[in-house]
């Protein structure tokens, strides 16, 4: 599984690479921007991303836009949601205007920090990414 951890905190950054680190490649970006090229460069390269961990509070953009930009990144290679990556929004935004923005930029899964590993990892076996 090759996998994108978008969080502008190292700390958090840190601990989700660590528990996603056994499942496959696991790269890095510390805002929507970086994340945004990297989709860009991965999609391009014909190697997309399985999984996407998006923090939604971050600097120069946040994850709910970045989340948006990659919709429409993969829909204009005609990749439609249900087949492009799997995006998990990892926040501590647990309001309902939150949650329902980044469900509506088709966003696959929505989870609170601090984030627990058994339920990463539950959300990850619901999502078909893991056994």
């Amino acid at each position: 599984m090759k996998t994108l951890v978008v969080e502008d905190d190292f700390t958090s950054r840190l601990l989700i690479q660590e528990i996603l680190k056994s499942y496959g490649t696991v790269h890095a970006a510390a805002n929507g921007k970086e994340a945004l090229r990297a989709v860009r460069l991965s999609l391009e390269g014909q190697e997309p991303y399985d999984l996407i961990c998006m923090d939604i509070m971050m600097p120069e953009m946040d994850g709910q836009e970045a989340l948006r930009l990659i919709r429409e990144l993969e829909e204009s290679m005609g990749i439609v949601s249900s087949s492009g990556s799997k995006i998990i929004m990892i926040t501590a935004l647990g309001d309902l205007r939150s949650v329902g923005d980044a469900y509506g930029n088709l966003c696959d899964a929505y989870l609170l920090k601090p984030i627990k590993r058994a339920l990463l990892l539950e959300e990850l076996r619901k999502l078909g990414l893991i056994a």
